[in-house]
Order: structure tokens, then C-alpha cells, then sequence
């Protein structure tokens, strides 16, 4: 086998949605043999597999392509489904099916990051199966799909992550990298969320629905990393934080829905909320939810879980005030000089995954507003207090 088949196994393999994909796929078609083939005009190599009719095929095991409906195409790019060999009036005739003993298949292509012909996605059973409906062939088209742009997507970050490494291209590539996050990464993102989303709804057994859970999570905390980084750009190359300024009669609702959507993701914290919000305001409503957010993520992670975490907001004299407090050890003054850098996080708390970023992109939010964000931490509580004229 040579290196560049065993490197695209290794990418197919590191890709931790594809199980859960060829899974979903086998429920929603009823074929047991799912899987991700690696074809070339020469080979037909398999990169992933899923078998529950103990066909005994593994990863990096190969057949002769002449003898798959895979070699076809790759010629045509157009995929092939077979609900019943045995009645189809074009495979009927072949070989190919009586040679592994299936009845029902399908084989749709995958590309790769540049936009050439990778493989395939195959499904086969043998037992016949309804397969030529636009509700089926629609959802394993987008599945491979999803594949090839997530192929995509990890080619590039692994190209920036060996390009990172040179501490001299570092300027050079941090407008590729806005280019990489704003485009490259959104719209496979995008295309995940819209997967997931779909897939919810048609998932019935509770296993699927603790994946798709974990799935649109992690879909959720890409796309604030994403915009985090993003942010974080704009305002080192001078930018800064972008605000859409309007007149707002919705910031108590939209302040209240932050609230509640981080005591959604976190059940297990008590968040009470005092917001006194009437009017129209002429601000960024959706900046101030932001600043909000990353204020209570950065509670809900540092505070004290036995306490609860309270958020207070009003307007007085046209003067937006709003805080976040929490209990727990207090904050040295040492640590509070850094705690608005960009990418400072305190070495000696290790229970987040974060960039570093969330209040550093807040106090620019604050800036943006021509208002300030305050940090005050004693024995009692931390408080963190936005102030802005609006």
C-alpha cells in the first residue's frame, strides 16, 4: 500500500464524525454494511467501515476495482443506487452484485480538498431496500457531503497549524487565517449545523440523540471560538470590535434570553437575574448580549459552583449598568492587571478550554460602546460592572 493511501486512511479514520455518519446512515436506509472507500483508478482501498453482516472487510483492506460499481463512479461522478439487483433492469446482468452477495446498495462520491475525486460513500445489503426516494438519496448525498468538507477543513487547519510553527510567517499569515475562520471553516460549520439539525428530528433511539447532542455542542462551541478569534483580529489590525448600531426596544429580552440560554447549557449552576430594562436604546444589542455571555461563561467556570451567580442590569439617566457576580476565591490584583489581555489565562485554574479571549473581546465590546468594564474582587463575591452612556 503506498504512503498516500495509508495518509487518506489516516484522514478518514481522525474524521470522529464519520462513525457516528455510516451509524445514522445504516438506520435511516436499513443497509448494514456502511462504508468509506478510498478509490483510485488502480485501487479500491477501504478507510472506514461499518458491518453488522460480518462481510470481514477492515481498514486498509483492498479489492480489486474492476470488480466494485466504485470504478464507474469515479468515471461519471455520479453516484449509483440499486434497491433490488436481482430486478434492476440495468444491474440485473452483472457480476458484481452475485460476487459479494448484495441486493441492495448505493455509492455516492467524495471529494477532497481540491475539489478532486477522493472516494466513495457505499452502502450495501442483501436483503433489497427502498432507497430511490428523494427524502433518502437527499440525506446520504449530504452525508458525503459533510465528509468531503470536513475533509477539507482539516486540511487547511493543518496547513496553517505547520505554517503557525514559523515564528517569521506569523504576520504574514494572520489575514489567511481571518480568510480561513471567516470562510473555510463557516460554511462547513454551517453545513454541519443544518446537518444535525435535520438529523434531530428524524433520530428516534436515545443513543443517536446523545450523539446529535454532542455533535451540535461542539458545533456551538466552534462557532465562538471562531467568532472569538475573529474579534480578537479585527481589533489587533486596528479595526476593532464591529458595532451595529441601531435603536433597541428588545435589550431586556435579548439579555434575558442570554441568561437563559447559559442555564440551559449549565443546569447544575443557579443564575438569578434582576434586569429593570424599558425603552429604546440606540447601542448593539447583540455586542451587549455577547458581553453578557462571555461575563457569565467566565462565572460560571470561575466562580464557586455552591453559589449562585447573579446578573443585574438597569438604566438610569441613560446610563446602561450591568454586572455579573459570583463568589469563590478572590482575584489578585496581580491577575486582575491581566485578566482583559487578550489570550492570559490564570495558569493555576486548568478547567477551561478556552483561547483566552472571551474578556478581553468583552472589554472591547465595552470600549466600542464608549463605556468601561470594571472588575472589583474581595472575600465576599467578584464583580464584574459595564457601564455605558446609550
Amino acid at each position: 500500500m503506498s504512503s498516500s493511501i495509508e495518509r487518506d486512511i489516516r484522514t478518514i479514520q481522525s474524521i470522529e464524525a464519520v462513525p457516528h455518519i455510516m451509524k445514522m446512515l445504516s438506520d435511516v436506509t436499513g443497509l448494514r454494511f456502511i462504508c468509506v472507500a478510498r478509490v483510485t483508478e488502480d485501487n479500491w482501498t477501504m478507510c472506514a467501515v461499518y458491518d453488522q453482516v460480518n462481510f470481514n472487510l477492515i481498514p486498509g483492506d483492498q479489492l480489486d476495482i474492476k470488480t466494485t460499481f466504485c470504478s464507474q463512479v469515479r468515471k461519471s461522478t455520479k453516484a449509483i443506487v440499486i434497491e433490488h439487483a436481482k430486478k434492476d433492469d440495468v444491474y440485473r446482468q452483472s457480476e458484481i452484485p452475485k460476487m459479494y452477495g448484495f441486493e441492495s446498495y448505493f455509492s455516492f462520491p467524495i471529494y477532497n480538498q481540491n475539489g478532486d475525486f477522493f472516494g466513495t460513500l457505499c452502502g450495501l445489503d442483501p436483503r433489497p431496500a427502498v432507497l430511490k426516494t428523494d427524502k433518502i438519496e437527499s440525506q446520504i448525498k449530504s452525508f458525503a457531503e459533510l465528509i468531503s468538507r470536513q475533509m477539507e477543513v482539516d486540511d487547511r487547519l493543518a496547513a496553517v497549524e505547520t505554517d503557525l510553527i514559523s515564528e517569521q510567517a506569523a504576520a504574514k499569515l494572520r489575514e489567511q487565517y481571518i480568510a480561513i475562520l471567516g470562510h473555510d471553516l463557516r460554511t462547513p460549520l454551517s453545513a454541519l449545523k443544518m446537518g444535525v439539525d435535520f438529523l434531530v428530528d428524524h433520530a428516534s433511539d436515545a443513543t443517536s440523540q446523545k450523539v446529535l447532542a454532542r455533535m451540535d455542542n461542539s458545533a456551538k462551541r466552534m462557532t465562538r471560538l471562531i467568532s472569538g478569534v475573529m474579534d480578537f483580529t479585527h481589533g489587533q489590525m486596528g479595526k476593532g470590535i464591529q458595532l451595529n448600531v441601531k435603536p433597541a426596544s428588545d435589550l431586556k429580552s435579548v439579555l434575558v434570553h442570554t441568561v437563559s440560554e447559559l442555564s440551559g447549557l449549565h443546569p447544575d449552576r443557579e443564575i438569578l437575574a434582576d434586569i429593570i430594562i424599558d425603552g429604546t436604546f440606540s447601542c448593539d444589542p447583540e455586542r451587549i448580549s455577547q458581553l453578557l455571555s462571555n461575563l457569565l461563561i467566565n462565572a460560571i467556570v470561575h466562580g464557586d459552583a455552591a453559589q449562585p451567580i447573579k446578573v443585574m442590569a438597569n438604566i438610569e439617566e441613560e446610563t446602561l449598568t450591568l454586572s455579573v457576580s459570583n463568589g469563590g476565591t478572590p482575584i489578585s490584583a496581580d491577575v486582575i492587571d491581566k485578566l482583559f489581555h487578550p489570550f492570559w489565562r490564570n495558569e493555576k485554574n486548568k478547567k477551561t478550554g478556552g483561547l483566552g479571549l472571551g474578556l478581553f473581546i468583552a472589554s472591547q465590546i465595552a470600549e466600542a460602546h464608549k463605556g468601561s468594564l470594571m472588575v472589583h474582587s474581595d472575600e465576599n463575591e467578584t464583580v464584574f460592572s459595564f457601564k455605558a452612556a446609550l
